[in-house]
């Protein structure tokens, strides 16, 4: 919602139906997601939900609600159409709709319009939303048609990976990731996971196979009992292949020899829904291949994803700071370079790491680069000069994240940080502007 537009009326204009579900909607546990870049009417909601027993979650732009999707699961989610001021043609919100809808087709998503836009109001239902509401409006109402949306829509909260199911993102909303070939991907487990045909899973570590793989199965007929998850190394891998039911997710199939894949591929029951998860499908010795590749999904590496590493470490931040109960920090302009510059080592998991301890050492508010590299001077000391192999280290990146980790340490007291750095006042100043610090 632009921040021009109206604010709806206080808490206090509930209605007295509302007032009497509140104990009833409490011990449920309700929770919403308000879709909405106005503060004003994020707080007015946030109490006029409260009052109802519900609890109400905001974002403030769809990056910021796809990560919240991607940790947890809303009972409904309202959504405003326009998040530009000025913008009144809905066009953002439906994209946001259209993702939302087909991420989780069971989301019970009613959407916030103006008076004017009755048309852009019907549309949006017709795309998925299950009612509109009409600005400005009356909280009571409001409420109402939430309510009448979960309840069109109330479904049983199922357990993702033995955690809590509030605790985790619903389906597909859990791959983050703007980049075409992300969305391709999501596409593609979309189409695939309501079958029963098997697939290949390949791409590099910690780029995101198993949640894949995972995704897949919640996705299969197969769903309402737990995957087996098999690692092909070991020496009972065909036994428990032989004595499989539902899904299987066999790890690492090629990085064991030929004869021992042939063997696996003759121990699956034909009632199995194989998931193979490898680095390479090359790898992977024809027989089993046409056994578990019926379709094959490659994961891409995260720096072959655009901005998606950032889109993603902003994510990592909000996750760890709920986790440890922290104020989620912002990244400086220096630290988003970092983050879309660097190869990270385990691809997404390495960042989610990286950007967890950063959380979790931060003491001035704010994410600098110096955060995410804290032992790259400490390494440099280590290493010694007979070392075989060459030192990929960067002098320029070196000294801007010493410079960061003396203004950091001094509290951006420049005339400290040059003492300490050994310059002086005007030299540090140069190499800042030069870095952008």
């Amino acid at each position: 919602m632009a921040s021009n537009e109206s604010v709806p009326p206080p808490p206090s204009a509930l209605g007295q139906s509302v007032r009497e579900r509140t104990a009833s909607a409490s011990s449920s546990g309700g929770t919403i997601l308000l879709i909405d870049d106005n503060p004003e009417v994020a707080r007015a909601l946030a109490l006029a939900f409260d009052c109802a027993g519900y609890t109400l979650d905001a974002a403030a732009a769809p990056e910021e609600a796809f990560s919240m999707l991607a940790r947890r699961r809303y009972d409904a989610i309202l959504l405003d159409l326009n998040f530009t001021r000025g913008e009144t043609s809905g066009k953002e919100g439906f994209a946001v709709l259209a993702r939302i809808v087909a991420d989780d087709p069971a989301a019970a998503v009613v959407v916030i319009t103006a008076h004017s836009g009755i048309r852009i109001a019907v549309a949006a239902m017709q795309a998925g939303a299950l009612d509109f509401v009409m600005k400005p409006w009356r909280n009571a109402e409001l409420i109402e048609r939430v309510e009448a949306a979960i309840a069109k829509r109330r479904r049983p909260a199922v357990p993702i990976a033995a955690a809590p199911a509030a605790d985790r993102g619903t389906g597909l909303h859990r791959l983050l990731g703007e980049h075409p070939s992300m969305a391709e991907l999501r596409e593609r487990i979309r189409r695939v996971a309501p079958t029963t045909a098997g697939v290949l899973v390949s791409g590099p570590s910690g780029a995101g196979r198993s949640l894949v793989a995972a995704l897949l199965h919640e996705g299969s007929p197969h769903a309402d009992t737990p995957a087996v998850v098999i690692d092909a190394r070991t020496a009972d891998a065909g036994d428990r292949v032989a004595h499989a039911a539902g899904t299987v997710v066999l790890r690492h199939p090629d990085r064991i020899d030929d004869i021992a894949q042939e063997r696996l591929a003759d121990r699956f029951p034909a009632a199995v829904r194989p998931i193979g998860i490898v680095d390479d499908a090359n790898g992977v010795a024809p027989r089993l291949r046409a056994r578990l590749g019926t379709i094959e999904l490659a994961v891409p590496p995260l720096d072959r994803r655009g901005g998606d590493a950032l889109l993603l470490a902003r994510h990592f931040a909000r996750e760890a700071a709920a986790r440890h109960r922290r104020p989620v920090p912002p990244f400086t302009a220096s630290a988003e370079a970092r983050i879309l510059a660097t190869r990270w080592p385990d691809e997404v998991r390495g960042l989610q790491q990286a950007v967890e301890r950063a959380v979790l050492l931060d003491d001035d508010g704010v994410l600098d680069a110096a955060a995410l590299a804290p032992r790259l001077v400490q390494a440099v000391a280590e290493v010694a000069p007979s070392a075989a192999a060459p030192l990929d280290v960067s002098l320029e990146e070196s000294e801007r994240v010493m410079i960061e980790a003396a203004l950091r340490h001094h509290r951006h007291n420049v005339s400290h940080a040059a003492t300490a750095l050994g310059l002086s006042r005007q030299a540090l100043y140069r190499r800042m502007e030069r870095y952008g610090l």
